[in-house]
């Protein structure tokens, strides 16, 4: 496979088999340094009132930062690829949303579905969703994974893990359920994050029926929750001991939250969140607070663009550090670049983004989005991740022939 050499700035990716490697065009020469550079919305905010929490919070300036790579096919025909995770040896776990993970070699080989998995309620949004690693897999061998779970009232996030045997997952416990269940296929989240002290995030969607649930602290809707590995509630969780409030929540006031990254110096969970028209976030996912759908939000009602809420900010919740509107970008994986493979990228947060078909590069000073650029233009971006080589690694979601792309120099 011969990748093509572009400049990041421009790419555009053609639709290529998967037996192909993707093409590309070269785009423009870099931003001087120090010039004024458009953002890449210019379109009228949705709305009168619709103006920033603090300065720069949105539109941050488009740069090109000229850096080339190439574009390489790991594997081809996946059917809706949505989560992806790195085994020691370098080959990579991989779920399907209908309801199967796989081994991907380090040489691209696609292994069988691995059998163990509990029944998987595939249908819309649902189905398989993330996966991650034990911190301590190489002792315990244990994977977890998100799906959507039916039962009692329709349907819900679950967390389960097992132990990897081979191409099997044994020894299957169900960790956490999402309560209450709803009648839906929208809005199950959901991403997975180890933060620094073993304890697990969860991130889930209000069910998109449910949006008024999001405020409530009787149930697990629209939350951010915190647990143990095995399930448990650690003591140290902002609503224990609160009658009225589930244990496990650790923020409240989500949408959608399908992207999430722990902060690779401050150890701080961020996330990214689907908005309605417009609205769209990042936010650094506090403990305790209410980040606002759909109270305080910048998106509007589909279609008539009629006012959600009550406004956009508010002292009690949390402001995103950036949002954007008013066309949706339907941002979902995304991934702090740690590693020198790209020189002049390092530090920078990678968002996938769905409806805007590109990955989304942010240049970050601490929570301030200075600047942004689109990469991968064409790409329907699931989920990014830096993999242990020090590339950046892509799930492209595109019908039953997703891919997953490599970015290198």
């Amino acid at each position: 496979m011969n990748p093509l050499m572009l400049v990041a700035a421009a790419a555009t990716l053609v639709a290529a088999c998967n037996s192909a490697p993707v093409q590309a065009q070269s785009g423009a020469a870099p931003t001087p340094a120090g010039a004024a550079a458009p953002p890449v919305e210019t379109k009228a905010p949705n709305g009168k009132g619709q103006t920033p929490a603090f300065p720069g919070q949105t539109r941050a300036p488009q740069v090109k930062a000229g850096v080339a790579y190439a574009v390489s096919d790991v594997v081809g025909g996946l059917d809706h690829p949505w989560g992806l995770a790195f085994l020691p040896d370098g080959a990579m776990l991989v779920t399907e949303r209908p309801g199967r993970m796989r081994i991907v070699a380090r040489d691209g080989t696609l292994g069988p579905p691995l059998s163990g998995l509990p029944d998987v309620d595939a249908g819309g949004q649902g189905g398989l969703l993330d996966v991650a690693l034990d911190p301590r897999f190489g002792e315990n061998r244990l994977v977890y994974w998100t799906y959507a779970e039916a039962g009692d009232g329709g349907n819900g996030t679950a967390v389960a893990r097992g132990r990897l045997d081979g191409h099997a997952l044994a020894d299957v416990q169900v960790v956490f359920r999402q309560q209450p269940k709803v009648a839906s296929r929208q809005h199950f989240g959901s991403r997975l994050v180890f933060a620094r002290d073993g304890r697990l995030f969860v991130t889930l969607g209000e069910r998109g029926s449910r949006k008024d649930d999001a405020q409530r602290l009787d149930g697990h809707l629209g939350k951010v929750v915190r647990i143990e590995p095995d399930g448990r509630v650690p003591g140290d969780n902002p609503f224990v001991g609160q009658p009225a409030a589930r244990p496990e929540i650790w923020s409240w006031g989500h949408r959608n939250v399908q992207g999430a990254a722990l902060h690779p110096q401050t150890g701080a969970l961020w996330t990214t969140e689907h908005g309605p028209q417009g609205g769209d976030e990042l936010n650094v996912t506090e403990r305790g607070r209410n980040h606002g759908w759909p109270v305080i939000t910048f998106g509007r009602n589909y279609g008539s663009g009629t006012v959600i809420g009550e406004g956009t900010e508010r002292a009690d919740v949390v402001a995103p550090l950036t949002w954007w509107g008013p066309t949706s970008i339907a941002p979902s994986g995304m991934a702090f670049l740690t590693s020198e493979r790209y020189p002049g990228w390092q530090g920078n947060l990678f968002v996938g983004a769905l409806r805007a078909r590109t990955l989304v590069r942010l240049e970050l000073d601490g929570r301030r989005v200075v600047n942004q650029e689109r990469l991968l233009n064409g790409v329907r971006v699931r989920d990014v991740r830096q993999g242990p080589d020090g590339w950046l690694y892509v799930l492209a979601d595109d019908d039953s022939d997703g891919r997953i792309l490599r970015l290198e120099r």
